[in-house]
């Protein structure tokens, strides 16, 4: 089973291209932001560490965390942020390392693909075998976070600021794929990448 990593700056596309893989190949998918939510809900690893360090107000009536009242507290407050993520980052990685021991174990996918914006910077690239990088052009995801997510010119900003700069990206990651227009051309691009490896076996 192949290990590989993908990861790109926001609005370059990252979850279209890893629902297209799904489809297409046998293999399996984690999205490090999903497991990250999961652990963070009542009764998981994560949850009563961060309601006690953030407090009680984050949690909403149904008992979950607010992702917004959670966002609101850290990201005005970078030592919050960097406990939260103290807590969150070795428990989504361990619940990583488990998931690709037993997806090994039951010998059913040919892939595992890790897909996550800290990829470099979480240090998995010790776990990965090979990295991917889902490159669009700035304007172009501008735009994507704009209608997709309605986010401001600000915020946009603000997360393009906090994310690793293209070059830091290149440099790690040994295949890039294209995704600043059209989806086909993105997926074009995959199918030949995975074409390479099934011609091996």
């Amino acid at each position: 089973m192949r290990i590989i990593g993908i990861t790109g700056g926001a609005g370059a596309g990252k979850t279209l291209l890893m629902t297209y893989i799904k489809e297409r190949y046998a293999c399996r998918i984690l999205l490090a932001d999903e497991v990250a939510k999961a652990l963070q809900q009542p009764g998981e690893v994560c949850y009563e560490q961060i309601v006690n360090l953030l407090g009680k107000d984050i949690i909403g009536l149904d008992g979950t965390i607010i992702p917004s009242k959670m966002a609101e507290r850290i990201f005005r407050d970078k030592e919050l942020l960097k406990a939260v993520n103290t807590i969150v980052h070795p428990a989504v990685k361990q619940y990583i390392m488990e998931e690709i021991r037993k997806e090994a174990n039951r010998g059913e996918s040919a892939f595992f693909f890790l897909e996550a914006a800290l990829l470099i910077e979480c240090g998995y690239m010790g776990i990965v075998e090979e990295m991917w990088y889902v490159y669009a052009r700035e304007e172009v995801r501008r735009k994507r976070l704009k209608e997709s997510r309605g986010y401001s010119e600000a915020k946009i900003d603000s997360i393009m600021q906090s994310q690793l700069p293209e070059n830091t990206y290149r440099e790690h990651c040994g295949f890039i794929i294209d995704n600043s227009g059209e989806a086909a051309y993105a997926y074009e691009q995959i199918d030949n990448k995975m074409g390479e490896y099934l011609w091996k076996k």
